[in-house]
């Protein structure tokens, strides 16, 4: 995909002396707005643009479905059943804690169905309808693959299930958030926010005041709460209004349960909120995935699974469900009719 920066704009705050500098692209299939406060323009550009082209790295490297990517090239070999394979050292970092996070989700977070995303038309750039083959998706969650047929030996990886077919595409976007991170500390930057496609991550904050982020309305075009931002916290949403399609009336999103095959039908939206830590964009990416595939009595053991302690969920109906500590932080736009407190 071509890289395409959108919007550059320097913005003076009301005293005339700290500016922001916002910088809008597109990366990883998503908008991307990276706003950086109280540096010269010079400076947040320069800083901005590499951050800007490691994403663009990022995105061609691990892309699922571009046969040049070295994922995609990984992906050929476990279906050959050839072993091992050299893999750079980043990716198999990358892999090892994907690993991790799937166990803790108890499989719900499982980048190896790349062939079931697929399947159901995930894996290109625009979601049409498509006709929905209910035994080649019953043979492909047989095949049962999992993060742990993956054999990690140094930078050598090879699969025991020739089934596996990676998709990272519920992890590399909380990736690259820690990376930004890590990035602007190591320039000096003191207050920034980057924003992937709604995964959230903060540095400082705003003048005098905490970065302020929206929750975005699953059915509205329009935020239905907002909350402050520490430095070092994440958040994350993942949402069944950005990719799906709709057939026959119903609506077919992109987050596909391992255990059944077919997409989450009883959650419109997850919203984590994750405090400061090496991995906290990552976790911003994968943890709202289980809470989103667990039935509505498990959500809560879910989130715990994950180590997740700030949440909020909305239901197929529109219910609004949330833990006690996110529902201090919230601040509502327009209050639903109903909140549950787990």
């Amino acid at each position: 995909m071509r890289f395409l920066v959108l919007l550059f704009v320097l913005i003076l705050s009301a005293c005339g002396k700290e500016p922001l500098v916002q910088t809008k692209s597109y990366v990883f299939g998503t908008l991307v707005d990276i706003s950086i406060y109280g540096e010269t323009e010079d400076k947040a550009r320069e800083v901005t643009s590499h951050i800007l082209q490691d994403f663009q790295r990022l995105h061609h490297q691990y892309h699922a479905w571009q046969s040049d990517s070295e994922l995609s090239k990984l992906n050929q070999t476990f279906a050959a059943g050839k072993r091992p394979v050299e893999i750079s050292p980043e990716l198999a970092q990358m892999l090892m804690q994907a690993q991790v996070l799937s166990k803790k989700s108890q499989g719900l977070f499982n980048p190896a169905i790349g062939s079931l995303i697929g399947a159901w038309g995930f894996q290109r750039d625009e979601f049409t309808p498509i006709e929905i083959n209910d035994l080649a998706i019953q043979k492909l969650v047989q095949l049962n693959p999992q993060m742990s047929d993956i054999v990690i030996k140094g930078n050598t990886a090879f699969s025991k299930n020739p089934a596996v077919k990676l998709d990272l595409g519920g992890y590399a976007k909380g990736y690259a958030l820690d990376l930004a991170l890590v990035e602007l500390q190591k320039k000096g930057v003191k207050n920034a926010l980057v924003n992937i496609g709604g995964n959230i991550i903060a540095l400082g904050q705003h003048g005098d005041k905490p970065w302020r982020v929206g929750i975005q309305h699953p059915r509205q075009p329009k935020p239905m709460a907002t909350l402050d931002l520490p430095s070092g916290w994440a958040i994350g949403t993942s949402g069944d209004y950005q990719r799906y399609f709709e057939k026959d009336g119903k609506r077919y999103c992109h987050i596909i349960d391992p255990r059944s095959g077919y997409p989450a039908q009883s959650t419109q939206a997850v919203t984590v909120l994750i405090p400061p830590s090496p991995q906290a964009g990552v976790l911003s990416d994968v943890a709202s995935k289980p809470i989103f595939l667990s039935a509505p009595d498990q959500r809560a053991n879910a989130a715990k699974a994950m180590g997740v302690e700030h949440y909020l969920v909305v239901d197929a109906e529109g219910k609004v469900m949330l833990s006690a500590s996110m529902n201090q932080r919230v601040h509502w736009l327009a209050k639903p009719a109903t909140i549950v407190m787990q």
